[in-house]
């Protein structure tokens, strides 16, 4: 099942850390479509972003994210923590 924060904007969506992206039972497993994404200068791993979408299929998360606002996202599969 996929959702997407439609009503929010850029500046209204909360930015969560990597590790509490993956703690939660609603994203683990899946890929998620983050805005405003911070990454570890010497690791490359994401720190935190705001989560805009997830989906269990990266295609069609990959068809809604070209199809939203939200252009510049980072996606990543969110791994259990």
């Amino acid at each position: 099942m996929a959702w997407m924060f439609q009503t929010q904007t850029e500046t209204e969506t909360e930015k969560l850390s990597w590790h509490a992206m993956c703690c939660r039972d609603d994203l683990k497993g899946r890929w998620v479509a983050l805005d405003q994404c911070r990454y570890d200068e010497h690791t490359g791993c994401a720190l935190e972003g705001a989560v805009v979408d997830s989906d269990d299929n990266l295609a069609e998360l990959c068809q809604r994210i070209s199809e939203s606002p939200w252009k510049g996202c980072a996606i990543l599969f969110c791994d259990a923590a």
